[in-house]
């Protein structure tokens, strides 16, 4: 890194440790439209929308201080894509993960890491992962995964107002190609940007924008770190949310890759809906107010267990 770019950074943490910025449903509401848009038709790896969203997100990350790694904040590679039984299979699409990081304080936890991840991929025109009848629809993704970038974008930015107080360094992985297989946590995993044994925990959001009326968040893998089910019950209800927190099961996003290789997980969501898979994903369902009740949950997840010297380690839940 660069003198300059390094004052740079410093300033601008600097600043938002005045600014303090803070989740609202204006700014939730605001990611999603953009990724959401027909422009966008669907974030489908490998086409000029893939590109368009990695952008927006590298510029959303720029402007709340959050770093790039010495590779950059992209972290490419090729998507195999799903075909449907019988057809040709398509060439690989280049896509990547989009990844910055805020380093902790302490001289030694620094060297520790807790992940905040989501995808942004969606089905594009639908595919064989479509449940709709409809051929060559958009699926705009509104709550898959619209809603779990777009808490990425607003937590990172708290947190990054508040990197005063994290001992631990926090990394933040929009990940590419998940629909097609968990292919950019997969990548990442295999091709990490810091040891993964310095990997603490691991939180996933994917469909996080549905909250419903008894304000219940849904979460696997609490009992993969030390305390874990306890902890995340008591802060929910403190948060005024109605907390579904099980020690295993792991499920089937991306935080099953870091799970795989011995890392604790949590894999947040807000439950499924009929309109999971369909080009009727739209923003018109999503719970603003809630996915910011959500967000909150989250950040204090990740601002208490990185601010804390408590020992995080991997409990195995097979």
């Amino acid at each position: 890194m660069n003198k300059f770019l390094s004052i740079a950074l410093v300033l601008v943490g600097s600043f938002s440790l005045f600014a303090q910025p803070e989740v609202t449903e204006k700014e939730i509401e605001s990611h999603i439209i953009f990724l959401t848009s027909e422009k966008n038709g669907g974030r489908y790896p490998g086409t000029k929308a893939n590109k368009r969203v990695v952008k927006y997100i590298i510029k959303d990350f720029k402007s709340s201080g959050i770093e790039a790694f010495d590779e950059g904040y992209k972290q490419p590679f090729e998507a195999k894509l799903r075909v449907a039984e019988g057809e040709p299979e398509k060439p690989l699409a280049p896509t990547c993960n989009v990844v910055g990081f805020i380093e902790g304080n302490d001289p030694e936890l620094k060297n520790e890491y807790i992940v905040l991840g989501a995808h942004y991929d969606h089905l594009g025109l639908g595919g064989p992962s479509s449940k709709s009848d409809k051929k060559n629809a958009i699926h705009f993704g509104a709550d898959d995964n619209a809603s779990g970038t777009a808490a990425l974008l607003e937590i990172s930015e708290k947190l990054a107002a508040h990197r005063g107080e994290l001992k631990r360094s926090i990394i933040f992985i929009a990940f590419g190609a998940e629909e097609q297989g968990l292919l950019g946590s997969k990548y990442f995993t295999e091709h990490p940007l810091v040891p993964n044994e310095n990997i603490k925990l691991m939180i996933n959001m994917d469909m996080v924008g549905r909250l419903n009326d008894k304000k219940q968040v849904y979460m696997g893998g609490a009992g993969t770190f030390p305390g874990g089910v306890d902890f995340m019950k008591d802060l929910g209800v403190s948060l005024g949310l109605n907390p579904g927190v099980h020690a295993g099961g792991v499920g089937g996003s991306d935080h099953v890759s870091f799970y795989k290789k011995g890392i604790s997980v949590l894999g947040m969501h807000t439950g499924g809906h009929p309109q999971y898979h369909t080009p009727e994903d739209t923003l018109e369902f999503i719970n603003l107010v809630g996915e910011k009740m959500v967000c909150e949950y989250i950040f204090q997840t990740i601002l208490k267990k990185a601010s804390s010297t408590d020992d995080i380690y991997f409990i195995n839940q097979d």
